[in-house]
């Protein structure tokens, strides 16, 4: 083959290398606009005037700009309340999982525990029956565990789900060799487990702790049916009042026309805002575990 054809060739393969990536380039960024876009929107929604929102006048820039909607949230004396409730019942909730999910998850993989197939296949049963709401809410109830925040914590420390996942890790990437040598030099398995097996697991600590803080930021229905004390609810749930107390406002309820009218223009604010507000925090937390998501959210999905 001639030097002309050798260099038409490259020139064709470099050409459709070129095609591919700018068509690649252009998917990615027709899915990032997919996926950021409603997020985005909410924000501008939020301080902008309702009427033009729903009139499809917002679009990508805020107009009527005003932060009525954050004014009446964050100035009812609740909010901080419910933020402070929900912090310590996310972290104190998911040191409590964990505490719990990784040992067992590492017992369960040891292939020396004979016990161990039975135990899974128990816990995995419970990933398709439960007691249902009535029996539950009674033996909550017989536990003393209602109007506590031991409710958000103690009944739920354990997901199954995330349970295997990390019974997948520890089978696949903590090699049988590295325990024998471990144990060589009168290593245990508790000494094992803390100095060798947890620093060797940061990504799965940070996955299956951000799965456990999501949840426990999210979780609405166990303060639902379980709470009323008022000074134990959570942030969902003050934000739901809010929200509520806001739509009946808006309908007019107790109020003059001109009053209800003023409170449905800036009934979109206040409902958008308790989507930011509720949000904001997990967003904030989620860049710096970022790398540790992206390496081990394919843990689950290894069989060993």
């Amino acid at each position: 083959m001639s030097k002309e054809g050798v260099d038409l060739g490259l020139l064709s393969k470099n050409g459709n290398e070129i095609i591919f990536r700018t068509i690649l380039f252009v998917l990615c960024i027709l899915i990032f606009l997919i996926i950021a876009y409603p997020l985005y929107f909410i924000i501008i929604a939020s301080v902008s005037d309702s009427t033009l929102v729903s009139t499809g006048h917002v679009f990508f820039l805020p107009k009527g700009i005003s932060f009525f909607g954050y004014q009446e949230i964050f100035k009812d004396a609740r909010i901080w309340g419910g933020y402070r409730n929900t912090i310590v019942y996310t972290l104190l909730g998911t040191f409590v999982n964990l505490l719990f999910t990784l040992p067992a998850a590492y017992v369960l993989s040891r292939k020396e525990f004979l016990a161990r197939r039975a135990l899974m296949l128990i816990f995995v049963v419970t990933l398709f029956f439960n007691g249902g709401l009535i029996p539950t809410y009674l033996l909550i109830k017989g536990l003393h565990l209602t109007n506590t925040m031991w409710v958000f914590i103690l009944p739920f420390a354990v997901n199954v789900f995330n349970l295997i996942i990390a019974r997948t890790f520890f089978e696949t990437s903590l090699p049988s060799e590295l325990y024998e040598a471990a144990a060589m030099d009168g290593c245990s398995h508790f000494k094992f487990f803390v100095q060798v097996a947890m620093p060797l697991s940061k990504a799965l600590i940070s996955v299956i702790g951000l799965y456990y803080l999501v949840a426990h930021w999210n979780d609405f229905f166990t303060a639902l049916i379980y709470i009323r004390k008022n000074e134990l609810q959570p942030l969902q749930i003050i934000l739901r009042d809010i929200l509520l107390s806001n739509q009946v406002f808006a309908g007019g309820a107790g109020v003059g026309g001109d009053a209800g009218g003023y409170a449905q223009r800036y009934a979109d604010q206040i409902k958008y805002g308790v989507i930011i507000v509720s949000t904001l925090p997990i967003l904030i937390l989620y860049p710096f575990i970022q790398k540790y998501f992206e390496k081990g959210v394919l843990i689950g999905s290894i069989k060993g």
